[in-house]
């Protein structure tokens, strides 16, 4: 992984999980902005995939288990689809809040993924 990416991926998914919480606790149904922010989201993750398919290949493989890295990668690509179609399904305030804590949830996993790929050998 690259540090600066993930770094960005971090707070754009900190940033989207705020504004979907507190514009769910607000009494906001989801919106444009809302679905939007997860959708940024699942692009940044889409080109997470991308690259870590690359690095290896570059000369940059995970130190740490590469197999529970990507469990963590898909687990958090489904996530923002998951969370956009509950939203969808139930236009409430309360779907709001379930993006913001899936976009929390997806910033939490890809720090994870960062800490794995770097994980010390030995």
């Amino acid at each position: 992984m690259i540090l600066w990416f993930t770094i960005v991926q971090v707070v754009v998914a900190v940033a989207a999980g705020l504004f979907c919480v507190v514009a769910g606790l607000a009494g906001r149904r989801p919106s444009d902005g809302t679905v939007g922010s997860l959708a940024l989201i699942e692009l940044l993750l889409i080109a997470q995939v991308v690259v870590s398919i690359v690095a290896p290949v570059v000369g940059n493989p995970p130190t740490g288990s590469a197999l529970e890295f990507w469990v963590y990668l898909v687990a958090a690509a489904l996530l923002p689809a998951a969370g956009v179609a509950w939203a969808l399904l139930e236009r409430s305030r309360w779907s709001t809040v379930i993006m913001g804590v899936v976009a929390l949830s997806i910033a939490v996993m890809v720090w994870r993924m960062q800490v794995i790929w770097t994980a010390p050998i030995g």
